[in-house]
């Protein structure tokens, strides 16, 4: 595999339950390339603000927060996903519908996507980076090489989600999931700041029915295509 000499990126943006952060965690690790998982962050300032008792319309004191955010990104012992804040494991907490719709809250705020702009960008290092959220190609990377628009319809967005959360929330109903998605859709698509859009120039892969297999498979040849990595 040949990579060019600049660092890489590979922007995969889209909605809430579209697959990206499966498809981008498969894709890094077939290429031995960083992550970067922007709605991790935009989850982490809206919990540590919330553990710190702001009010949840307080702008300033939530891009505080995100100025000084101690967070770290690995993998847990079993080689699962490891998300720290100030050295505890919040990864089930911020997986949580509640942490998803504060961070599409806070992500609508100018003051906190300025202050971790140069956090998201300061993840592209050699040999490469591969990069999940929803402006990542349009506002992050906008040079990036290669962009994906990673789309599904909202029934089966609502269904994958369910299978995620039944086994952790008892209380879990898929028809809750199906207005929450769509609630954050519209919050998503409608911000002033950075509303999510598929790039100009990005590829649109509908994951519906598909494989994970399957869509990384079209991701790899899309890369392929723009000399980003050899076929294999």
């Amino acid at each position: 595999m040949s990579v060019p000499s600049a660092v890489p990126v590979v922007a995969i943006d889209g909605p809430s339950g579209a697959g990206k952060g499966t498809i981008s965690r498969a894709l890094a690790g077939r290429l031995n390339w960083h992550l970067l998982d922007s709605g991790a962050l935009y989850r982490l300032v809206a919990y540590a603000g919330h553990s710190q008792g702001l009010a949840e319309d307080d702008k300033g004191g939530h891009a505080r927060v995100a100025q000084q955010l101690d967070s770290r990104f690995g993998a847990s012992a079993d080689g699962g996903e490891l998300i720290l804040l100030s050295g505890i494991d919040v990864t089930q907490g911020i997986r949580s519908e509640t942490a998803g719709m504060g961070a599409s809250r806070v992500a609508a705020w100018p003051e906190v996507r300025a202050a971790l702009l140069a956090r998201q960008r300061g993840f592209a290092r050699p040999p490469g980076l591969v990069a999940d959220g929803r402006d990542m190609g349009t506002i992050v990377f906008p040079a990036a090489p290669l962009k994906i628009f990673l789309v599904a319809t909202p029934e089966e967005r609502a269904l994958r989600r369910y299978n995620q959360l039944k086994g952790k929330d008892s209380a879990v109903t898929l028809a809750a999931l199906s207005r929450e998605i769509a609630a954050r859709d519209r919050q998503d698509a409608t911000r002033p700041v950075a509303p999510l859009v598929a790039a100009a120039d990005a590829v649109v892969v509908d994951s519906t029915g598909l494989s994970v297999a399957d869509v990384v498979g079209r991701v790899w040849r899309a890369g392929s295509e723009r000399g980003l990595w050899r076929e294999e």
